[in-house]
């Protein structure tokens, strides 16, 4: 902060609070209460939350929590931010707030217009690069978590074909993969989409439908299971019955385009460059690339994290980043298949978090 020239990070979505107080709670899902975090130039965070929050916040290493009784729309914490606040705005300080892509501000815009015409002495920096450059370079304990939960990932992955068969819903097997995954270990699986067609899904991102898996489809499931707070983010493809040479091929591009990119993903690489050289591979297959924008990102307490694997993403990857690896491409009119492994980069390259993928595209 000092090098940024900030006196203060004023921090207010899930992730950060959470990143530097260590309070973690589902509570989260309401966007009734605001809550915030201030860090300060030196000492230690102050906690200005919801009377109901304190309880759970006093667990931290923080020990300066301010409350107000919540949900109070005409005055939801202003009056402390701005007494907490004050006397940098009136020594002229600067504090930062994240304002960058990937952020979101977790108040009400009129709450934060009313929070800045109070303090009129001070001013508000873009704090973005500054918590993205630390939260993209894991320490070892979160590099244990994730591995943790990609595990418990990969061990559900490998049940599927004792859960998938011809004739079951599509919907039932995502219920059945939710409680394989719980039983196996993950506190949550908050995110699971996936897909299965004659010869190949369309989309990635559905929810899922009552229609029954039939031989000759091809079945994808990605999921984002949890464990103390991080995330896995990977997929798995199948063939039920049968498959076809064209999504055999698609699996075989995709299979080698990850291979490609967890041999480049090292130290010192950018991005774009890891983009590049598995889009090199894609385009064996596909050639009209680029619609789906990244191919890859980055990895931890959110399910999608900085840097993206895109032609417009610069950012050298550094040792112990946590990234995905997630080709894809289009073939055989309309249809897509998605490939997707989770790494973490060492001194000496990259490392598999999830087990590899099967060589060849699995028929159930």
């Amino acid at each position: 902060m000092r090098a940024s020239g900030l006196d203060g990070l004023l921090l207010m979505s899930e992730a950060e609070v959470r990143y530097f107080s260590g309070f973690h709670t589902l509570f989260w899902q309401s966007p009734t209460r605001p809550w915030f975090v201030f860090v300060p130039l030196t000492g230690k965070p102050v906690a200005v939350i919801p009377e109901i929050g304190a309880e759970l916040m006093r667990t931290t290493w923080l020990d300066d929590i301010r409350t107000w009784s919540a949900p109070r729309p005409d005055d939801d914490g202003l009056s402390l931010l701005t007494e907490l606040l004050a006397p940098l705005a009136d020594a002229r300080k600067t504090i930062g707030v994240m304002k960058g892509h990937e952020t979101s501000l977790r108040m009400p815009l009129g709450d934060y217009e009313r929070l800045v015409d109070g303090l009129p002495g001070l001013t508000i920096a873009d704090a973005t690069g500054l918590v993205r450059g630390l939260r993209m370079v894991k320490s070892e304990r979160e590099i244990e978590k994730i591995s943790h939960i990609c595990g418990i990932g990969s061990r559900t992955f490998a049940r599927v074909p004792e859960l998938a068969e011809e004739g079951l819903a599509i919907e039932d097997l995502f219920r059945a993969f939710r409680r394989e995954c719980l039983a196996q270990g993950a506190d949550d699986v908050p995110y699971l989409v996936g897909g299965a067609d004659q010869g190949g899904y369309h989309d990635v991102i559905s929810p899922p439908s009552s229609r029954p898996l039939t031989r000759g489809d091809i079945l994808m499931l990605d999921t984002g299971a949890t464990w103390d707070g991080y995330f896995c983010d990977f997929d798995r493809n199948f063939a039920i019955g049968s498959a076809d040479d064209a999504s055999r091929r698609a699996y075989d591009v995709l299979w080698r385009a990850t291979e490609a990119g967890i041999n480049a993903a090292r130290a010192g690489t950018t991005c774009r460059q890891l983009f590049a050289t598995m889009q090199a591979v894609i385009e064996e297959l596909d050639n009209q690339g680029g619609d789906v924008g990244r191919l890859g990102h980055g990895l931890g307490m959110q399910l999608t994290e900085w840097p993206s694997h895109a032609a417009f993403d610069e950012t050298v990857i550094e040792e112990n980043m946590v990234l995905t690896l997630e080709p894809s491409l289009s073939y055989g009119g309309g249809r897509v298949m998605v490939h997707e492994e989770n790494i973490v980069v060492r001194a000496h390259g990259a490392e598999l978090l999830t087990e590899r993928a099967p060589r060849e595209l699995p028929v159930i």
